[in-house]
Parts: C-alpha cells; sequence; structure tokens
C-alpha cells in the first residue's frame, strides 16, 4: 500500500474502522492508489457522513419539531 494512502488511513479514525471491518479492501489498496476514492466513498456511505445524509438528518429533525409542536397546539 502506498505511504500517502496508509497516512490518510491512519488519519482519519473512521476510515480505519472501516477497513478494519471490510477487510478485503486491503487487497484493492495494495494494487495501488486509483481505489482509495471508491473506499473512501463506500466509508462515507456505510457511516452515513456524505452531504446528503446530513441534509436528511436536519429535515428529520425539523419533521419532529413540527410535529411536536403540532401536538401541542
Amino acid at each position: 500500500m502506498q505511504v500517502d494512502v496508509q497516512l490518510k488511513i491512519l488519519r482519519n479514525p473512521m476510515l480505519l474502522r472501516y477497513l478494519r471491518e471490510n477487510s478485503y479492501w486491503y487487497k484493492y489498496l495494495h494494487r495501488g492508489r486509483d481505489a482509495f476514492p471508491f473506499f473512501e466513498k463506500q466509508m462515507k456511505e456505510r457511516y452515513k457522513v456524505r452531504m446528503q445524509d446530513k441534509i436528511e438528518n436536519i429535515a428529520e429533525g425539523l419533521k419532529m419539531v413540527q410535529t411536536m409542536m403540532d401536538v401541542m397546539r
């Protein structure tokens, strides 16, 4: 595995955790650094840290607040 890829993984605890949980990624990351963007994308999808997921969480929170306000009336 390339040194820069190793450093990126070691600096981000979520990447490291995802790699340990899904060890098949070791094989792809050792073959070349081309797999790293796909690896990072998969991690973000798995742990729901994409921008889309954050927007959905905010929308759900607002919906819950609106429901509480409707109940209080």
